[in-house]
């Protein structure tokens, strides 16, 4: 029986923390750190790093939708994030940083839209939900260091998600 993959693209910060929380479920085919969004092609991390490119950090989901929905995928996401924050996230600043939504079709756009208008309205946040909603564009991986850095790298990952804030902030809002 052939599986019905797609492909959901969201960038949420660092990307080495937003592998794990999809890498967990029945469903989900493939977690891969990339970068997506910017203006030249095949950027490094350190073209990325820079700022200059335009690219967010981001991850790529391959998912079985019969299996695991793009609204179960939505709800994780923004669990990782803070959506009022346009400038990064977390201990990480800049452009490269910046969460977004990365749409491959009008359905994850309508999904993406209704998530958010409904995150807006639930009152959880006092500030207003900036977290862009995009087409989808060209994704390029990153380096395979970067790949599953959670469980090659264990305690480097834990050390960084301590140091950033982000675990406190999903703690306190979710």
């Amino acid at each position: 029986m052939k599986k019905n993959l797609q492909i959901a693209t969201f960038a949420g910060g660092c990307f080495w923390c937003m592998v794990k929380p999809f890498d967990q479920w029945d469903g989900i085919e493939r977690v891969i750190t990339g970068y997506t969004g910017g203006h030249i092609e095949n950027p490094t991390y350190e073209d990325v790093k820079k700022g200059d490119s335009g690219h967010y950090e981001a991850v790529q989901i391959t998912y079985d939708p019969d299996i695991f929905s793009y609204e179960q995928l939505l709800e994780i996401f923004w669990q990782q994030i803070d959506p009022t924050d346009a400038g990064g996230q977390f201990q990480d600043r800049g452009s490269s940083y910046r969460a977004a939504i990365f749409y491959q079709n009008n359905e994850q756009k309508a999904a993406a839209e209704l998530s958010k208008s409904n995150l807006a309205s639930s009152g959880k946040f006092q500030k207003p939900i900036v977290t862009e909603i995009l087409p989808a564009v060209p994704f390029y991986e990153a380096e395979d260091y970067h790949q599953d850095f959670y469980k090659k790298n264990e305690a480097e990952y834990l050390e960084d998600r301590e140091k950033s804030g982000r675990d406190e902030f999903i703690k306190e809002h979710w």
